[in-house]
């Protein structure tokens, strides 16, 4: 499980989590929702230590990640995959070499292991002949399907996905969110999803939650957030540029919440 207690976290002047409480459960695929600059992917850095939040915990699996040795957050890490927004692959190194660069810098497996896992990652995202190509060569998409390779090699536990359909044609984000699926279905792997794509959300996610001015806003099954009467959710998710009444109908809803 991962979970985020009254997390808050600034650069600077610039207040970004204002005391964000959100609860990951095992086995499911948690999409976070939200405008530009709410702190989505802040939010995620800390999982792995990437960030260190300035007041509140993040835990995972019972341990406290701004407390862990060195040691301790690299094999916590292991446990963890990150799949970047733009992929984030070598441009220097082949396909198999980027793929199999996380299992090396572990130093647990023999080449001939780290060749198994390279061939069967690139399989369960439907590129078994990739491996001696370069990035250059690929498609956004098939890079993107190569950065869930890479994530998937380690076998993690978890897997964040930062962006993952952001620039992707309609047909190669609907094979993208597929992947996203079959991650969670024949791997058991728990996802956490931040995404702008509402049509990718509904379809990876087991529950969405939208962050908003640094807090927990909405958290729900992908039905009650549909349902939502919450007007700053149904703006969001209904992509409407302006409020009827906006003020007034932010006023209740703080009020209510």
């Amino acid at each position: 499980m991962i979970e985020f207690k009254n997390v808050h976290k600034a650069f600077g002047p610039k207040q970004v989590l204002r005391g964000f409480s959100l609860q990951v459960n095992e086995g499911e695929t948690m999409v976070i929702i939200g405008y530009s600059g709410t702190g989505k992917s802040v939010a995620i850095k800390h999982i792995v230590g990437l960030l260190e939040p300035d007041e509140g915990e993040v835990w995972v699996d019972g341990l406290r990640v701004d407390q862990l040795s060195r040691k301790d957050l690299y094999a916590l890490r292991g446990r963890i995959g990150y799949v970047f927004q733009f992929a984030a692959l070598f441009d220097s190194m082949t396909i198999g070499e980027n793929v199999a660069m996380g299992l090396r810098k572990q130093g647990e497996l023999s080449e001939s292991e780290i060749t198994a896992r390279v061939d069967e990652a690139l399989s369960l995202v439907d590129l078994p002949d990739v491996k001696s190509r370069m990035p250059a060569e690929l498609s956004g998409g098939m890079r993107k399907r190569v950065g869930i390779a890479r994530a998937i090699a380690l076998r993690p536990k978890y897997i964040l996905y930062d962006e993952p359909t952001t620039g992707l044609d309609p047909v190669t984000s609907a094979t993208i969110d597929a992947l996203m699926v079959r991650m969670r279905e024949q791997l058991g792997v728990t996802g956490i999803v931040i995404t702008h794509d509402m049509r990718s959300a509904y379809t990876v996610g087991t529950r969405i939650a939208m962050l908003y001015e640094g807090q927990l806003r909405a958290v729900g099954t992908v039905d009650e957030i549909q349902h939502s009467t919450d007007p700053l959710v149904r703006q969001f998710i209904e992509g409407r540029a302006t409020l009827e009444g906006t003020s007034a109908l932010i006023g209740v809803a703080a009020t209510a919440s």
